[in-house]
């Protein structure tokens, strides 16, 4: 009896000091951030921004539009996993405009709410939703989780002198990282128990290819984000670091739970590889990625998104009777 009640508080526990300890972390980001604001010469961040040629802009335009593309392709692996019968030109567009709306205002708007009111409008089944997102979200994190596995245990990020979380310490991580996708990959292949059932929604275990295919779209998703950042970036800077110190943000970002990250992206960036290359440089570089890979996408998918709903409500007035 004493035991139950000590496994019923355990969670209870936890609830009580995620809060407290989020809001230390975000207040520590701004701290941090503040801190280094004040030590960047704004000026060089204009002279940078101002420098950057037009093929730049288009390379890194162009590496963004295939990782929308890739992303969107989550959904398309979902299609296959409820078996109904969409056409690619109708999921690829729902894929584009929730991730933008993802990046930029969070999980719940974009992820979640958009992909319900557009699904839905295909005439998708509210279960079939939620598993078309479950499995979006399980692309993404365990394509991340392989990819920062393999990064984080290569060694290829060292952590500053005096952080808490040591080079070595990080190196752990990426093993257990890589520990818990080949796990995934062997559930996948080897399990006898292949469905489970949460809150009324069935969750299919995909097969080992499907499972494949969703760590290497979710890593080649997370590569080519990085892939705009370090085109951004100063070129003194190797792609593996950038890579690594974006994987590491990530973290971050989903701890303090901020939509599109801003500033910690930032914070996290100069930290890090403000010895590698000045903070102006660095801020300047982070400055073109929010705008190429955020606000530029997001003013697309709103057009895209207003057309789906003028042509939605074309339809419904057609169907009316006069």
């Amino acid at each position: 009896m004493s035991q139950a009640r000590a496994d019923d508080a355990r969670p209870h526990a936890f609830k009580r000091w995620k809060k407290p300890l989020t809001v230390a972390f975000f207040v520590l980001l701004i701290v941090l951030f503040t801190l280094l604001a004040r030590r960047i010469d704004w000026s060089e961040v204009f002279d940078t921004l101002g420098d950057f040629k037009l093929r730049t802009l288009w390379i890194a335009a162009g590496l963004t539009l295939c990782s929308f593309l890739v992303y969107a392709c989550f959904d398309l692996i979902g299609r296959t996993y409820i078996r109904q019968p969409l056409r690619w030109k109708q999921i690829l567009p729902v894929g584009i405009i929730s991730y933008a709306f993802n990046l930029n205002l969070s999980a719940w708007v974009g992820g979640i709410a958009m992909r319900y009111r557009l699904y839905s409008r295909l005439g998708v089944s509210n279960g079939n939703i939620a598993k078309i997102l479950g499995l979006s979200l399980a692309t993404n994190w365990f394509g991340y989780m392989a990819l920062a596995g393999v990064v984080f245990s290569s060694g290829l990020v060292t952590m500053p002198p005096g952080w808490k979380l040591s080079s070595g310490a990080l190196q752990g991580v990426g093993v257990l990282l890589v520990l818990a996708s080949l796990g995934y990959l062997a559930a996948c292949q080897f399990s006898k128990k292949r469905a489970w059932s949460i809150r009324g929604i069935e969750i299919n275990l995909p097969s080992l290819r499907m499972a494949c295919l969703q760590l290497a779209l979710g890593a080649l998703n997370w590569s080519l984000m990085a892939a705009v950042i370090f085109t951004l970036l100063p070129a003194k800077l190797d792609y593996p670091l950038v890579l690594g110190v974006l994987l590491i943000s990530a973290i971050a970002g989903v701890v303090t739970h901020i939509p599109a990250g801003l500033g910690v992206l930032e914070a996290v960036f100069i930290a890090l590889l403000q010895h590698e290359a000045s903070r102006g440089s660095l801020l300047a570089g982070l400055i073109a990625y929010r705008a190429i890979y955020f606000i530029l996408p997001l003013l697309i998918a709103l057009v895209m998104y207003l057309a789906v709903e003028a042509k939605a409500k074309a339809l419904r007035v057609k169907k009316t009777p006069a």
